[in-house]
């Protein structure tokens, strides 16, 4: 069968038009995973007919032989193993030799999470092929991201306005988790309106600076590089009656993701094997393809170097000003707009 894309492979499957064998490459693991679930949904396989492992640590002689056991009491058994890209040559051709001739009961489902190791992967890429779909799921683009917020807001009976898919993308950046969250939020916000056109005020409205609303705003504005939000953010908490120390806690956990997610970069290791190292959820993938306009790690060392001070200044009662200090820590993080 043809490649298709993420949208067809969608389509298909509410259609219970089910293959197989799914092979599903990219590194957007937030799309990715939700296709499992759709694909779980679909074939509704009760505890005794599904098996689920990460690739590395799946006995793989155990899930081919289950995908190739007929399911028990039912018409089709579920077999699911992530990131392929970590088996070694032995496995791999057993997983291959499987793939040209798998059992029409079984549902095999594979990811293989690197782009880049997956351009070499050809027997495999034929074999899921030749008898399965296969689709990749890379990292949004700008155009792709906002038609993303677009579908996932007509999924909620939600119509977004221009500048309020633009806004929600701006505040909240890639990370398509926390799109889906702000978006789920805008459908709650609206449940009782006739109106569901929504607008850049209801999306602000929705997304809200205060701790109550928002918890994980000033660290997302700071790992997705909106330095213009995570200064409004800093006033709006600090004003609000936030603990200085906890406002600099929201700044200093995604500096120190995103310092480990550079340094391992730089060190030329792949996206799921950073995505494992940084101990990142899979709707955070987005950031590893955002390192290259990460800050240097001299300025990072600055930058925590900064964030110690201030924490001390705090602790001790000598910092003057929080909220110019905590700004303070943001110039040196993002010193040009």
């Amino acid at each position: 069968m043809p490649k298709t894309t993420a949208a067809k492979l969608a389509q298909a499957i509410a259609k219970n038009d089910i293959s197989p064998v799914y092979l599903l490459t990219g590194e957007d693991l937030f799309r990715k995973q939700e296709i499992i679930l759709q694909i779980t949904a679909a074939v509704h396989p009760d505890d005794f007919n599904i098996y689920s492992s990460s690739a590395d640590k799946a006995d793989l002689g155990e899930a081919l032989a289950l995908a190739n056991t007929a399911p028990v009491f039912s018409d089709r058994r579920l077999v699911i193993l992530t990131g392929i890209e970590k088996l070694r040559k032995e496995p791999k051709e057993a997983l291959i030799h499987y793939l040209e001739n798998p059992l029409d009961t079984t549902v095999l489902v594979l990811t293989h999470d690197d782009s880049k190791k997956f351009k070499t992967e050809k027997s495999l890429a034929a074999a899921a092929a030749a008898n399965g779909q296969t689709a990749n799921f890379d990292e949004l683009k700008q155009e792709e991201l906002a038609q993303w917020v677009k579908n996932r807001l007509k999924e909620q009976g939600l119509n977004g306005t221009f500048e309020a898919v633009e806004t929600l993308c701006e505040a909240v950046g890639g990370d398509l988790n926390a799109l889906a969250q702000e978006i789920e939020k805008l459908s709650l916000y609206t449940a009782d309106r006739a109106d569901k056109n929504i607008s850049k005020e209801d999306v602000l409205a929705g997304i809200g600076f205060s701790k109550e609303e928002n918890p994980f705003a000033l660290s997302n504005a700071v790992q997705y590089m909106n330095r213009d939000r995570a200064l409004a953010l800093t006033d709006k908490l600090l004003e609000s009656g936030e603990d200085p120390v906890s406002v600099l806690g929201k700044i200093t956990y995604p500096v120190l993701k995103m310092a480990r997610i550079k340094r391992m970069v730089n060190a030329g290791m792949a996206p799921a094997e950073i995505t494992r190292a940084a101990g990142l959820m899979f709707w955070e993938s987005s950031l590893i393809n955002n390192a290259r306009r990460f800050p240097s790690e001299e300025t990072f060392i600055r930058t925590l170097d900064r964030i110690i001070e201030t924490d001390k200044a705090f602790k001790t009662s000598t910092a003057s000003d929080p909220k110019t200090a905590i700004k303070g820590v943001l110039l040196t993080l993002f010193p040009h707009k």
